[in-house]
């Protein structure tokens, strides 16, 4: 049977090492998800604003085929009133008695007021007509300005998406590999402290005397602790693990 393989032992220095680098690989993620993540939000609004508005666009419709048909109904009632009117005014010549003339001028009466309330309704109707037309008409503007701004924003999303993918993929590979080289124990600790970090950043550098992550001062003693590399350092108000700037790579 060959002997297992021992795993490499790595230095706290080379630790931090891997951890600063897994860090700046998964801003630079950040940035390419940052670069096009406004516009899938900007495209799925105007989805939402077009769908409205069609939505709206339907129910005018429907408003105004609706108020049609009551004119048609009102105008037929006013015909069969007009009818009656006629009927009973023909009728009126063979009355015999005072009451019975005051019979048929009561209906007459009540038949004009039964088309004048249906004219009212009809007067109504056609302005609700009007007022749907002009919203109507207004509504299919914007849908058609909506739908142009739609066609260039997923344009630039995909030229972006396009533009991006490659570089995105390989920092993912990069990722990856590199993961494999941190102990489980660290690399849950560094997802733990990225996932709760507003910003995404798990791993920072002293910047004038200050955590990088929450910007509070941090103590000579500690920062020279950091210095050493002898041992993982969290920032006491953030948590974030912290380094010194000559490991990040950066001039002090």
């Amino acid at each position: 049977m060959s002997e297992k393989t021992k795993e490499k032992e790595y230095t706290v220095e080379e630790k931090l090492k891997s951890l600063y680098e897994l860090q700046t690989l998964h801003s630079e993620i950040d940035r390419i998800k940052t670069l096009r993540g406004e516009l899938p939000l900007e495209v799925k609004d105007l989805e939402d604003e077009i769908a409205g508005l069609e939505t709206r666009i339907e129910k005018f419709q429907e408003t105004i085929s609706a108020c049609r048909k009551d004119i048609n109904s009102y105008n037929e009632e006013i015909q069969v009133s007009r009818n009656k009117i006629e009927r009973y005014k023909s009728q009126l010549d063979d009355i015999r008695n005072n009451h019975e003339f005051d019979k048929l001028n009561k209906e007459i009466e009540f038949q004009d007021l039964s088309i004048q309330a249906l004219e009212k309704k009809i007067r109504e109707a056609n302005n609700v007509i009007n007022r749907r037309n002009e919203e109507l008409e207004q509504c299919r503007e914007n849908l058609d300005d909506r739908q142009k701004m739609l066609v260039e924003k997923k344009a630039e999303l995909n030229d972006i998406v396009a533009e991006t993918k490659q570089e995105e993929e390989k920092l993912r590979e990069t990722v990856k590999n590199l993961e494999n080289l941190i102990e489980p124990r660290l690399l849950q600790a560094f997802k733990r402290i990225r996932k709760n970090a507003r910003n995404g950043l798990a791993v920072v550098y002293i910047q004038r005397d200050a955590c990088g992550g929450c910007f509070n001062r941090i103590p000579p003693q500690r920062q020279l602790d950091i210095k050493m590399h002898k041992k993982i350092i969290v920032c006491e108000y953030c948590g974030r693990i912290m380094v010194d700037p000559q490991l990040a790579g950066v001039e002090a």
